[in-house]
């Protein structure tokens, strides 16, 4: 069995577990909103800038117990489209177990996607989702799928695919899409980029979205995990978006010259 440590613990979040669940409860004060969801879409940098964000995108859904996890390859480890398909993900707050049956229906269902486990290894933006995950939903199990640069017709593809996993398998599964905005520019510049990119979120646009990154050069780390959720929701019946944050890190170290954006959208 293969077993995922942690890769990011005490870098971009508190490795001890006390700690841990104290900090995102502090992001988390309250799930009294919190409603069933098809998606997410969360902030993956250290929880000092984008955990405000994330919490506040949490707290409004009911995690069920399987949940997908999209991210961009920031390594450049592993295939360009790689589902970890079985192990445990040794996490400070306890194992997370792979939900190996829900991963072979998406792998059969997705033959873009590579079963491995090279792009994990190391890869935080999906590692930083699993504590808050894990706060709302303790038996929480999750099939982690880590993408490089891939085509628009190749992410609509995975998007269907994973949307006819989902449907057919009978339990609940939340799709979650890791990303950060724009990265190293002005707050203005963010905010205007991030604005457009925001809107195609809100407009449930998959390919909008895809479009518009190429079109204006966003520096926006997943929007490929990101379209293909946009078209696994829309797939399965998504009616809305909504926009339940967006931050820079100027807001927490007041540089605001030079920011990355962070922006938290729910699915139903």
């Amino acid at each position: 069995m293969i077993i995922r440590q942690p890769a990011v613990a005490n870098q971009f979040y508190p490795g001890d577990p006390l700690a841990l669940r104290r900090e995102i409860a502090q992001y988390i004060p309250t799930t009294v909103h919190a409603h069933p969801a098809r998606g997410v879409v969360s902030p993956h940098a250290g929880y000092v800038y984008s955990g405000h964000v994330a919490g506040a995108v949490y707290s409004m859904v009911k995690v069920p117990e399987h949940v997908v996890i999209l991210g961009p390859n920031h390594t450049g480890y592993g295939s360009y489209a790689e589902i970890m398909s079985e192990g445990i993900w040794q996490m400070p707050m306890g194992d997370v177990p792979i939900a190996d049956d829900l991963a072979r229906v998406i792998m059969e269902n997705c033959p873009d996607l590579t079963d491995g486990y090279q792009a994990h290894i190391y890869e935080h933006s999906l590692e930083v989702q699993v504590p808050f995950l894990q706060y709302l939903q303790p038996d929480l199990k999750i099939v982690p799928i880590c993408l490089g640069p891939l085509e628009l017709d190749v992410c609509l593809a995975i998007g269907q695919g994973i949307a006819r996993a989902v449907a057919g398998f009978g339990k609940p599964v939340l799709l979650v899409a890791s990303t950060d905005m724009s990265h190293y520019v002005s707050a203005d510049v963010a905010q205007k980029l991030d604005g457009l990119a925001i809107r195609e979120v809100l407009k449930l646009d998959p390919a909008g979205l895809y479009n518009t990154v190429k079109q204006y050069g966003i520096s926006m780390c997943g929007y490929i995990p990101t379209t293909i959720t946009l078209e696994a929701c829309r797939d399965l019946g998504a009616q809305n978006a909504e926009l339940v944050k967006y931050a820079t890190s100027g807001d927490i170290n007041g540089d605001y010259s030079r920011v990355v954006g962070y922006a938290g959208f729910v699915i139903r």
